[in-house]
């Protein structure tokens, strides 16, 4: 599909785009993946150094298929590869050497093949990173020519982890003023998900990041199989009035783990202290291929019935606001990482976040640092102040034109 240059493609519509690659069955991939890359570079590379141009290969020319998207968002690139592996039995084969001499390709089995660009050489001379972009070129020259000459079919993806080049938006250059205190709305944003039964929605989770470690090796990444390809199974998530839970089914979400399930367990209680409804989230459980249940306590997760509660960083790390402490033995076996954590699982209102109750309170670390400071600051010029107004001036001056000025020492 044609897309114009002032799109920016988020994680979802890239997973879109390239469910080509994945169907009817995966095939053989190559992902040749750079630090920094932008699509202005290819312009500007090959057209100011004229025969020096760095871009050699007809790949892209002489495929039979090609799509060229002019900017990704760089959240999308970065999970770009935990994306490809969790969609499809791949045999992952990891280039850092960059020798294709000795590549050995099984065509029994899809194969992705993860290739590790060299860095462009930033803050010196153009020439430098021309050099580096060519010799980028020939790696990608030379692996694919071997791939076609063993009659190996592949796609292949040419991106980076970030832009190497950032144009300025002249909107904001113009609502600067008013832009000072705002925060720019994520576009790579994927819609939460959502627990609806019948025509009414009854729970809403979302997250930035959501990510697992278990015995402190195997790296679990849910994200994407969460809200990008919502590869998760949420049909035994139970909602009331009273007691609300979340439950995540996860099939083979990394090799060795077969299942893996993640329970949100809410309560919705009346307070006499404060005279309403409270939403509480009481614990969180893991289950791993039909094993023992890891349970973890939750601190301060807790919002008026009416609405939704969020925290910047919600995990096991004691350096967290809101901490999911271990209560049995196989708890202390997980370590749980989430970003850009919201939750509802009461009142949801037209399938949307209700007003958030965050985990930080007004007087924030940031908050008092500047009270302090303010209040010493306020210290030391009453303190200057008071010292000026005691000062006094001499009662009696002396005339050098005139005689002495003499002062009884009873004075």
């Amino acid at each position: 599909p044609a897309l114009h240059e002032g799109h920016i493609v988020s994680a979802q519509e890239l997973a879109v785009l390239l469910q080509p690659v994945f169907s009817p069955s995966p095939r053989n991939l190559v992902l040749f993946l750079q630090e920094t890359l932008s699509i202005d570079d290819f312009t500007y590379y090959s057209e100011s150094y004229g025969n020096k141009n760095p871009f050699q290969n007809e790949i892209l020319q002489s495929s039979p298929s090609s799509l060229v998207l002019p900017a990704v968002d760089s959240k999308a690139t970065r999970q770009l590869l935990s994306f490809l592996q969790e969609s499809g039995d791949w045999n992952l084969t990891n280039m850092t050497n960059l020798d294709v001499s000795h590549l050995e390709v099984n065509t029994s089995k899809p194969n992705l093949l993860v290739v590790q660009l060299q860095p462009l050489v930033s803050g010196l001379s153009e020439i430098s990173t021309l050099e580096a972009m060519a010799e980028n070129d020939k790696i990608i020259g030379r692996l694919t020519m071997d791939l076609e000459e063993r009659g190996i079919h592949f796609s292949a993806i040419y991106t980076a982890v970030r832009p190497s080049r950032i144009s300025r938006r002249t909107e904001t250059m113009w609502n600067l003023r008013r832009q000072l205190l705002a925060t720019e709305e994520d576009s790579s944003s994927y819609p939460p998900v959502n627990v609806t039964i019948g025509n009414n929605t009854c729970i809403l989770f979302y997250a930035g990041n959501f990510s697992l470690k278990a015995n402190s090796s195997v790296f679990i990444d849910l994200t994407n199989a969460t809200f990008v390809v919502q590869n998760v199974d949420i049909s035994s998530s139970v909602c009331s009035n009273v007691n609300t839970t979340l439950s995540l089914k996860y099939t083979k979400p990394v090799n060795g783990i077969n299942s893996l399930e993640i329970r949100f367990i809410m309560t919705n209680k009346f307070y006499e202290g404060s005279a309403r409804y409270w939403s509480t989230l009481d614990s969180v459980e893991i289950k791993q291929d039909e094993g023992k249940i890891a349970t973890f306590n939750v601190s301060v997760i807790s919002a008026p019935a009416e609405y939704s509660f969020h925290c910047q960083l919600v995990g096991t790390s004691t350096l967290y606001p809101a901490r999911l402490i271990p209560s049995n033995s196989e708890a202390s076996n997980w370590d749980v990482f989430i970003s850009s954590f919201q939750l509802q699982g009461f009142n949801v209102e037209n399938g949307q976040f209700s007003y958030a109750n965050d985990c930080t309170g007004f007087f924030s670390p940031g908050i008092w640092m500047g009270l302090v400071t303010s209040a010493i600051l306020l210290w030391i010029l009453a303190y200057g102040v008071h010292m000026i107004m005691q000062l006094t001036a001499n009662s009696r001056f002396d005339d050098p034109k005139g005689p002495a000025l003499s002062v009884p020492q009873t004075e």
